[in-house]
């Protein structure tokens, strides 16, 4: 070998040395975890609970940052064009990843080439919610209210094109019913309003509406997954109270910028994992009666595409779009 390669060698194998040492290093400093909607949410409250465990884990602090707008895009759009190296992740749901990309006339992202999946964490029901003062307590009493009244009343979402802003649509559709839409920006505010009776009927993530439910502050009529909550007992499902083949979820999922290397994905996938299995995570997502998956990242990056197929006849049938 030529003294030329023999330099050129010991070169490229130095500088593997040293990124390998660098990615083994990982995290040296705080990793921010953006949350795309307001705080208060579904979203928000599961990304803190794994924030704080992940941070015990990483053995660096994860920040939890929400930047909201744009049903979600605008918080994971900034994070497809942070820099790459696992310190600003995303805390992605159905909306950033789904729907947006189905529904945004103009993408600020391209949902699966922008990203580095990390875990799919939690699968979340929806639940449909009123304020106690509403005259109705069942899903029928509702639906008799609504035809008796067209256009009076209106429900509240997390944000245009947000999973819970399409359960209303699907509701409407399925139920031959129209409620306006009023979103709001995150779970949080639109709760607040629900709450003061600004606005009468709302499909939200259980995780948020639990403890006003539990507090009698909110009145849950039915919750949209297949099968009731475990926490809920009580509270029947859509199909259940008269709405057959009704069933929408959210989720929600880490991801990184695109071009993160495989050791940091790798090392974030870790602690992700490690926090969900603790058994503090596990209660807290049991009392939202939130399904805990862990997934590795190809798995995520399957559910993605999976995902993206599933809504879309929904979205093409409730003819939603966004600028």
């Amino acid at each position: 070998m030529s003294l030329f390669k023999s330099i050129l060698a010991a070169g490229v194998l130095a500088a593997t040395a040293l990124a390998g040492a660098a990615h083994a290093a990982f995290p040296d400093r705080t990793v921010t975890l953006i949350v795309p909607f307001a705080a208060g949410g579904s979203t928000d409250v599961v990304a803190r609970v794994i924030a704080e465990r992940m941070s015990a884990d990483l053995g660096q602090p994860v920040v939890v940052q929400n930047v909201a707008g744009a049903g979600g895009s605008l918080g994971a759009g900034n994070v497809a064009r942070a820099e790459p190296d696992g310190y600003t992740i995303l805390m992605g749901t159905v909306a950033t990843h789904a729907l947006n990309p189905l529904m945004l006339k103009t993408k600020p992202y391209d949902a699966e080439k922008d990203f580095a999946p990390i875990s799919l964490l939690v699968v979340v029901p929806n639940v449909l919610v009123v304020n106690p003062q509403l005259p109705a307590k069942t899903v029928a009493e509702l639906l008799a209210l609504l035809k008796a009244n067209p256009d009076k009343y209106s429900y509240a979402s997390s944000g245009n094109g947000t999973p819970l802003h399409l359960s209303g649509e699907l509701f409407n559709s399925m139920a031959g019913v129209k409620m306006q839409h009023v979103p709001y920006k995150g779970s949080g505010p639109a709760l607040n309003d629900l709450i003061g009776n600004q606005v009468s009927i709302m499909f939200d993530n259980l995780p948020s509406s639990s403890g006003h439910i539990k507090a009698g502050t909110l009145r849950a009529l039915a919750v949209t997954t297949a099968e009731r909550a475990p926490s809920f007992p009580d509270v029947p499902t859509m199909a259940e109270a008269g709405i057959p083949g009704y069933e929408t979820y959210t989720w929600n999922a880490l991801f990184a910028p695109a071009g993160t290397p495989k050791p940091v994905i790798d090392r974030l996938n870790a602690a992700a994992k490690a926090a969900l299995a603790n058994p503090g995570v596990v209660g807290r997502m049991k009392d939202f009666s939130a399904t805990i998956v862990a997934s590795t990242p190809e798995a995520l990056g399957a559910h993605v595409k999976a995902e993206v197929a599933k809504w879309g006849p929904v979205v093409r049938a409730a003819n939603v779009q966004m600028d």
